[in-house]
């Protein structure tokens, strides 16, 4: 019997482990592979104590002090419970792995094997509550280390390789993208309205890393290519400049600046200055295109005399300015005014003046490389919606206002407005957790996101998540919005559970941003 109890524990033991390694690496690909990243969300979850890690510490405790058949049952049952529950979870962005992570999974499991080898010449009393501790989230940190040289010796040699690729192209012309937000719906017009008139290529998804242009440039840069439009993405400073020193740019785009990942940048002023950090790498001749409707880029560029052009819908001050905008059900219509002249004709099926606004800094880029007014028209005419960034589909007759990548409070006062004016005679919902990294702002922000909601009068609001849903609640009671149509939900599919049965053809659903599975 206790034998059969003894290889019960042990089957469960291996599914547990199984189960949190999996899950540890999850989280730790997801917070960058970055350990003050990942330490900070073991904190602010509460996964330190989290059932898994408790029941490691509180397993290893026990057994320390007896082995019973008893205790060894309960134990067994618990982490089977828990691995389990584990395997059945439906993560919105899984594990990817790459042959960084299999590295890591394999130095994780090596650490295990030598704790197992360890084991063997212990006491039994020991044995155990060893194997029970290496369990724990907090093993993924140390193989992260013992990988670490490797890591950069190997990071080193792939960039020195793109590095070599892009000087086997001086003709190369290449474009930064960066800002808080609207780099990626940027990227997607500008490579649509390039097209018109170059071979180009642009970083995929969310390719906007050190790290993922060196990928881009090694799988998708060809000898024929004319044009690279890298997006370049920021988490603390000098990150910009990273990507500026390796691709060379001798043109840029900063679409916005604004209060994101704020935790590491401490300031919406360090944050311009990242931003802008494309701008000072461009060349002499080179040309910078900055959003001065964004008032935090606005402001550095005026108080710094900054040389770049400048792009508004607002702004009369700007170089190129979208005017003359008007909505109808199929589309909206501008024009460009630019040297003086308005180019009229203007049409896309993108919604939002945000859109509009990046679809402009296209243009200023595309008129210096002699893309044509009419092949211009052309291309903006058939460009298409950019995934999770204010999309609209049709389901069934319902509506849905799809925002639900990297929001932010520029952004999503855009969408409450699409929102707002949609024309519809059914009811209209918003689904949001709201807003993240944020640092001291969160709260704020969240808050002020909250009134606007209600300014928009939507029919229902499901709040989801618990990490934003006191300060959303209170910015919904702010803007005097009926507390009886808001739901407080733990997740996505729980909201949509909530919604499905009460929606009906005509009606309008946005999802405001959708946090990935490191918030809760």
């Amino acid at each position: 019997m206790e034998s059969i109890i003894t290889y019960f524990f042990c089957f469960a033991w291996v599914w547990f482990l199984v189960a949190t390694v999996r899950y540890s690496t999850q989280m730790f690909q997801q917070n960058s592979y970055r350990i003050e990243r990942y330490n900070r969300w073991l904190k602010q979850t509460g996964e330190w104590y989290s059932r898994a890690n408790m029941l490691a510490v509180v397993g290893a405790v026990v057994t320390l002090f007896t082995q019973h058949w008893a205790v060894l049952l309960l134990l067994g049952l618990w982490m089977l419970v828990i691995a389990i529950a584990e395997f059945k979870i439906e993560y919105k962005i899984k594990l990817a792995y790459t042959m960084r992570v299999k590295r890591l999974l394999a130095t994780r499991y090596l650490l295990v094997a030598v704790a197992m080898v360890g084991a063997h010449y212990l006491d039994d009393c020991y044995a155990m509550p060893l194997l029970l501790l290496m369990t724990l989230d907090y093993w993924i940190i140390l193989a992260n280390a013992i990988n670490r040289p490797l890591e950069m010796a190997i990071t080193r040699w792939y960039y020195n390789d793109a590095k070599r690729r892009l000087r086997s192209m001086p003709h190369l012309k290449i474009i930064g993208i960066t800002g808080s937000f609207g780099k990626t719906s940027t990227k997607h017009f500008l490579y649509r309205i390039l097209s018109e008139k170059y071979n180009v290529v642009m970083t995929p998804g969310n390719f906007n890393t050190t790290l993922g242009v060196v990928r881009t440039v090694r799988e998708h840069l060809k000898p024929h290519h004319e044009v690279f439009i890298v997006e370049m993405g920021a988490k603390q400073s000098g990150d910009i400049k990273e990507i500026c020193d390796l691709v060379c740019p001798t043109m840029g785009i900063v679409t916005s600046v604004g209060e994101m990942h704020l935790e590491t940048f401490g300031s919406v002023e360090n944050v311009a200055r990242t931003k802008f950090e494309l701008i000072d790498a461009l060349p002499e001749g080179g040309v910078g295109v900055v959003n001065i409707d964004s008032e935090a880029a606005y402001r550095h560029h005026k108080g710094n005399n900054i040389k770049a052009l400048t792009y508004s819908i607002e702004n009369t001050e700007a170089d190129y300015r979208a005017t003359n905008i008007a909505y109808s059900a199929t589309e909206t219509s501008f024009a460009l005014c630019h040297d003086g002249r308005v180019d009229e004709g203007y049409a896309t099926h993108i919604l939002g003046r945000g859109n509009i606004l990046n679809i402009t800094a296209a243009l200023a880029i595309a008129e210096h490389l002699g893309v044509s007014v009419d092949a211009c028209r052309r291309a903006v005419k058939q460009i298409e919606q950019v995934e999770h960034r204010l999309s609209m589909r049709r389901n069934g007759g319902i509506t849905i206002l799809d925002d639900a990548y990297n929001s932010n409070p520029a952004g999503a006062r855009m969408a409450l407005e699409v929102l707002r004016d949609f024309a519809t005679e059914g009811k209209k919902y918003v689904v949001t957790p709201g807003f993240v990294e944020m640092g001291s702002k969160q709260y704020d922000n969240n808050r002020v996101f909250g009134s606007d909601i209600a300014h928009a009068n939507p029919d229902g609001v499901y709040v989801v998540n618990e990490v934003n849903r006191e300060a959303i609640t209170q910015g919904l009671a702010d803007g005097g919005y009926d507390k009886a149509k808001v739901a407080a939900v733990a997740s996505f599919q729980e909201a949509m559970a909530a919604l499905q049965p009460q929606l009906k053809v005509g009606d309008v659903v946005l999802y405001e941003n959708d946090l990935p599975d490191s918030f809760k």
